[in-house]
């Protein structure tokens, strides 16, 4: 047990170093973009004004209130004290809105789509890409390369398919948007209707694409598993077959299962493609829509969240891990 907590301080303290790293860049790079979004709102609120005097106070108004006349030092102290109060900002490209409601707005519908999207690619792709390895003969041969074609296809390529063949040339599914636009969202039978329909195309386009990862990995892994030393002993010693498997996929499943932690870590970052090719009202579209408007705390938010994600998820993984395949956590004092 001594040996397990000394790895799990590590990681944690390694965890930790990473975290602050990823909250300064976080807060350094968007605030490196050039353009000027106070500028940009005290256009709007001056429109129409001939007095300079006037536009010029409307501009240092703003700038007081969203501190981008601090020093930049400042400014980040500001932002780690804001956000351990849970205080994310104010947009500044959908000014007077607070940083958190929007996101609160947004981030379900993301969820909504890559979560189950992910898992149903995962499940197809690793259930195909065993029996590929364990049968073979014909069903490896049709596997292997459309999987390998699939794989290579660009998301925003099979998005792209998917809306031209479904949604404008067969006309059986709804080109854009969460819902119809004439809708208020509600739990009403005729809005969650809508809400399925919109779903279908950028949920399938999500699955499609990594089903075919997904089965090239674990083809690969299962073939190197079988055909290890110990497989061959097993058989040696007359073991059933049916438990050499079981031992075979579950070590083939080790990477695949890191694979999948990732995928979730980074689903907010990959819905990006699918939401604005299909006009989702998930959190891509809003990162895009904060990174074209320069809006330094939305954006920062949102990479905040696929960040905090991705560490989350790496760190679960690396304790998960330690308990499933001592080998792990044997290496780290190798």
């Amino acid at each position: 047990m001594k040996g397990y907590w000394k790895y799990f301080r590590k990681k944690i303290i390694w965890f930790l170093i990473t975290l602050l790293a990823a909250v300064l860049l976080n807060f350094t790079l968007p605030r490196l973009m050039p353009n000027d979004p106070v500028a940009a709102i005290t256009g709007k609120m001056a429109q129409g004004m001939t007095d300079a005097t006037a536009s010029q106070r409307i501009y240092e108004k703003y700038q007081e209130e969203f501190g981008t006349n601090k020093p930049i030092v400042e400014q980040f102290f500001i932002f780690i004290k804001n956000l351990f109060k849970g205080d994310l900002g104010t947009s500044f490209s959908q000014y007077p809105r607070k940083v958190s409601d929007i996101i609160a707005s947004s981030i379900w519908w993301t969820i909504a789509l890559q979560l189950p999207a992910i898992i149903v690619g995962w499940l197809i792709g690793n259930v195909l890409g065993a029996l590929a390895a364990y049968v073979r003969k014909g069903f490896d041969k049709v596997l292997l390369p459309v999987a390998i074609f699939i794989s290579n296809v660009p998301a925003f390529g099979m998005a792209v398919i998917l809306l031209v063949l479904f949604a404008v040339k067969l006309k059986v599914a709804p080109t854009s948007g969460g819902y119809n636009y004439d809708m208020i969202p509600n739990f009403s039978w005729s809005f969650m209707k809508s809400v399925i329909a919109h779903y279908q195309l950028p949920f399938w386009s999500i699955v499609l694409v990594a089903i075919g990862g997904q089965a090239i990995g674990m083809r690969s892994m299962s073939i190197y598993e079988l055909n290890a030393d110990y497989v061959k002993y097993a058989r040696f010693l007359g073991i059933k077959d049916s438990k050499i498997v079981g031992y075979v996929f579950r070590n083939a499943m080790l990477p695949q299962i890191t694979g999948l932690a990732m995928s979730i870590g980074t689903m907010v970052g990959g819905a990006l493609v699918a939401e604005i090719i299909f006009s989702y009202p998930g959190l891509g579209s809003t990162m895009l829509s904060a990174i074209s408007g320069g809006d330094y705390p939305l954006i920062s938010a949102t990479t905040l969240i696929i960040t905090l994600m991705v560490l989350i998820i790496s760190f679960l993984l690396d304790i998960i891990y330690a308990f499933i395949d001592p080998r792990v956590k044997a290496a780290q004092f190798d």
